[in-house]
């Protein structure tokens, strides 16, 4: 089947052959049809097959005819990350290159005002992630009773993110008359609920089993028994064996992570640059482009680049983090292996990483290759099996110093709350010789009859509760009320 045979226009065809593609791939030709028909579809497809396309196509096509209202879009397409927008951006004015179809991208870290400017001329394509459009439809510079054409790409890494809560309350937003695209890599119990809820008799398209992972890319674990920085000279000895690389995307679990591996492949003579969440907009972006057009060859990054991004040239993948997600190592390798090329993942797994990894080929429901490094120590299954969790490495001869020297300080230096109770007995017996002292000094002086004016020192609380501090002069405890002496002297004095 070639792209003629789905129903679209020839500007539109004309424009798919500019780009180069021929002919279909299988989530295409299932999925275009049916949307183009106005029916609802929920499509289940794994990084790398095309499905972008599947719904951009279509889109354009259906929109061709009509025309937008100042802040009113005809169509929404709702995606987790800003790269993720950027790409379907970048779709659309491929695809859309002999069509007038306007557009608008709404993401974080870039101005409000061009923003609203976009929204005020009218849109025919509103592409915008959740917290971006939930804030301007709260300043009044957007409304979606007019759009009636909604796409959720990507549901499953907006489930992962938190953004369901904002997702619906968009979707409420919207004119319930309306088409509904949702598309996922996995079909998860919980996002098949979700689907029933925002979707009207949709038609369920599936061109992969859940969690597989590409043909075309070969995959290897190399096991190492060590730290971080075991594991950042294993993945340079694993670049420098591989020759000639490309270009290449590395995998962190952490941001701090990113930036040291970045730091230190530059310092190594490597050609990489970082990519995550905390950096501004316009430096993802640069970073980005300079990636796609070679010139730097690895880019260093955490799960936001997972996903995505469609870079045809990648012809590595390294995890130099085991995801956290089991799902996450289909998303990062998928970055390889595009479009029928062949590409290759490396995944470098401490003993620490067991349990993941094993998370990892229960996913995929397949094996993979194990290989030894030379000149780095390997680790077994058993091995970590019978560390039940605990850490394997004994402290070093630095670190049991530090523990020695911290507990001599213990013994030599009494603690901050003992040092201080010891402070307080030792002032509560200062005062009271001073009170004695002052007693005696008192009573000489009353023998000679001269009137002395005594002040009593404040002294800190040592008397237990329910006693009362003892005085040197005794005292009537009803001398000073009258007739109307308060019940609690009277008992007092009783005891006493």
């Amino acid at each position: 089947m070639s792209f003629s045979d789905l129903g679209l226009n020839p500007k539109l065809l004309q424009a798919v052959e500019d780009v180069g593609y021929t002919t279909p791939t299988p989530i295409q030709e299932q999925a275009i049809p049916y949307v183009l028909m106005g029916r609802d579809v929920m499509g289940c497809a794994q990084t790398g097959t095309g499905k972008t396309a599947s719904f951009t196509l279509p889109m354009i096509e259906m929109l061709s005819s009509g025309r937008a209202r100042a802040r009113m879009p005809r169509s929404l397409i709702l995606t987790p990350t800003r790269e993720l927008a950027h790409q379907i951006s970048e779709n659309f004015e491929s695809y859309g290159k002999y069509s007038k179809l306007s557009k608008a991208l709404l993401i974080g870290g870039s101005s409000f005002a061009e923003q609203t400017k976009l929204l005020e001329r009218g849109v025919d394509v509103l592409i915008a992630t959740p917290g971006r459009l939930l804030d301007l439809f709260e300043r009044g510079k957007i409304m979606l009773v007019d759009t009636k054409l909604l796409v959720i790409d990507e549901a499953d890494r907006m489930l992962d993110m938190g953004f369901i809560p904002d997702v619906e309350k968009i979707v409420s937003l919207l004119p319930p008359l309306r088409q509904t695209l949702f598309f996922s890599a996995t079909m998860a119990p919980e996002i098949r609920k979700l689907s029933d809820k925002f979707l009207s008799n949709p038609k369920e398209i599936s061109v992969t089993k859940q969690a597989s992972t590409a043909e075309t890319v070969e995959q290897t674990i190399i096991k190492i028994d060590g730290g971080p920085k075991e594991k950042r000279e294993a993945l340079r000895q694993i670049m420098t064996s591989e020759g000639e690389i490309q270009s290449a995307i590395l995998f962190c679990n952490r941001k701090k992570d990113v930036d040291i591996l970045n730091k230190s492949l530059n310092v190594h003579g490597f050609s990489a640059a970082a990519l995550h969440g905390d950096m501004a907009q316009s430096s993802r972006m640069e970073t980005l482009s300079d990636f796609k057009e070679g010139k730097v060859k690895l880019l260093v990054c955490s799960d936001v680049a997972a996903r995505g991004l469609d870079i045809p040239a990648v012809s590595h993948v390294f995890n130099f983090d085991v995801p956290v997600n089991p799902e996450d190592y289909v998303h990062r390798i998928g970055r390889t292996g595009r479009a029928g090329r062949e590409g290759k993942a490396f995944t470098i797994a401490t003993i620490e990483d067991y349990k993941g990894l094993r998370n990892v080929l229960t996913t995929i429901n397949s094996g993979i290759p194990v290989v030894s490094l030379e000149g780095f120590d390997s680790w077994t299954d058993e091995e970590a099996a019978s560390l039940k969790g605990r850490r394997r490495r004994r402290p070093t001869k630095t670190a049991a110093k530090t523990a020695a020297k911290s507990s001599d300080l213990k013994e030599a230096k009494p603690s901050r709350r003992r040092k201080k109770s010891d402070d307080i007995a030792e002032d509560a017996s200062t005062d009271a010789v001073a009170s004695t002292d002052a007693s005696n000094g008192a009573d000489e002086k009353r023998s000679v009859k001269k009137p002395v004016r005594t002040t009593r020192r404040k002294t800190k609380p040592t008397a237990v509760i329910g006693e009362r501090e003892p005085s040197s002069e005794p005292s009537n405890p009803t001398s000073s009320f009258g007739d109307h002496t308060p019940a609690f002297i009277l008992r007092e004095a009783k005891v006493a």
